[in-house]
């Protein structure tokens, strides 16, 4: 695998080997090893998997959990996504920056991330299907969401023409500087 740093060092690309042929392709997409030793450094255990599946134009997130913080590894196994990690670590020296990268069935590219980190991502192919492993337990009690939009962070999402498609509870996300941060 490739791993390649982003402008948040916590944040990283990964790339995994693809081997194919005009039968169709192999790829390892996780092994604990190789991930602990170029990604995180650290032991790292994941406990849950998600899979979801949206339409063109929809953005889910900024979520992030004040409990059972989450690390997330993600990826796209059909369509497209802008996928954005945001620093919310107060301590951190990128507090309030972001990263996005385009994951797409096509390219295979995975991201990593860290507990700390609001997460979103806008569908720019017609369907997406996302899946992602989860250092820790979905609480919902425990779950936020920050403004897809905040000037604070300034995030710039390659939309389509159209405002993008929003939960309820992302359309009723808090602001980023009167969100509940992480300490």
């Amino acid at each position: 695998m490739n791993v390649i740093d982003t402008k948040i060092p916590d944040v990283k690309i990964i790339e995994p080997a693809v081997f194919g042929d005009d039968r169709g392709f192999f790829m390892e997409t996780w092994q604990q090893k190789k991930f602990e030793e170029l990604v995180t450094g650290k032991p790292t255990t994941f406990v849950q998997d998600n899979h979801s599946k949206s339409k063109k134009g929809i953005l889910r997130g900024l979520h992030y959990q004040t409990e059972n913080t989450q690390g997330k590894l993600v990826r796209v196994i059909s369509g497209e996504v802008f996928d954005v990690a945001v620093d919310i670590r107060k301590n951190s020296k990128t507090y309030g920056q972001w990263v996005g990268v385009y994951l797409s069935a096509e390219n295979k590219k995975q991201l990593w991330v860290p507990e700390g980190f609001a997460h979103g991502f806008y569908v720019t192919s017609d369907e997406a299907e996302f899946v992602y492993k989860c250092t820790d337990y979905y609480n919902p009690k425990a779950e936020h969401s920050i403004l897809w939009n905040d000037l604070d962070i300034g995030i710039e999402w390659p939309l389509s023409d159209a405002e993008p498609i929003l939960s309820l509870k992302d359309q009723l996300g808090s602001h980023f500087f009167h969100a509940e941060m992480l300490g």
